[in-house]
């Protein structure tokens, strides 16, 4: 299996400090936020990634570099345009062709970081599709949300309003895919934001009758989108 890092997006929201620097290479203890991914991958055996760039992308490539400094190989693909998560992934189908991969978006910290060997434990027992992380969130509207039945989605909306939100199972900004999610991404049409969501290319495959699972990650999730979640990470990365 190989991993995937979408990093290509501006981290508007945690502005001034990403007029400098990437979001993904936001400090968290002693390493970025991105490297705290690719341990997670590691933990998981995954060792060949490939990290999608665009916004300020020589910075994310002076810090990892080939990944022989933290013990991956690392390839890089450029999303030019920053048009949807989904796009994202389409940008990396030519390294990846037909292996199964994992997701995990590359501004994200969770802990502990063993929660993607447990979801792809999960997912090769179940032979899914396409598996996803989720929990239960306070806030659906930063989130996409999911309406799952046991262990089986049946449907996802995009940062719903309350009212629209069908759960309150919020997806974790990691997944496991088999190869077909590109197709269904083809077949994705501007969505929410007009961008090309992923939720909505998961939604193809659910259409499809594909197995698309969901399990919930233990531990805790932190988005570092703002300069708040940036202080509760490196709060919480103290306390371990």
């Amino acid at each position: 299996m190989k991993g995937l890092i979408p990093a290509a997006g501006k981290g508007t929201r945690l502005k001034p400090l990403t007029l400098a620097i990437p979001k993904e290479l936001m400090m968290i203890g002693e390493k970025a936020v991105i490297e705290h991914v690719i341990d997670a991958m590691k933990i998981a055996g995954i060792n060949d990634i490939t990290v999608v760039v665009g916004w300020k992308k020589h910075a994310i490539l002076d810090y990892l570099g080939s990944g022989k400094r933290i013990g991956v190989n690392i390839n890089y693909v450029v999303q030019d345009e920053q048009n949807g998560l989904a796009k994202a992934i389409e940008a990396g189908e030519k390294i990846i062709q037909d292996d199964e991969f994992a997701v995990i978006l590359g501004d994200d910290f969770f802990y502990p970081k063993d929660f993607l060997n447990d979801l792809l434990t999960f997912h090769k027992t179940e032979q899914a599709d396409a598996t996803i992380g989720v929990s239960d969130v306070e806030d659906v509207t930063r989130h996409g949300i999911i309406k799952g039945k046991e262990k089986i989605v049946l449907d996802l909306v995009e940062k719903p309003t309350k009212e629209q939100a069908p759960s309150h199972l919020g997806i974790m900004g990691v997944y496991l895919f088999k190869p077909s999610i590109f197709q269904a991404i083809k077949e994705t049409k501007p969505g929410y934001n007009n961008e090309y969501q992923l939720t909505d290319s998961i939604k193809n495959l659910v259409n499809k009758g594909k197995k698309v699972c969901f399990k919930k990650i233990n531990g805790e999730h932190i988005d570092v989108g703002t300069i708040q979640d940036l202080k509760k990470a490196n709060i919480r990365f103290s306390q371990q």
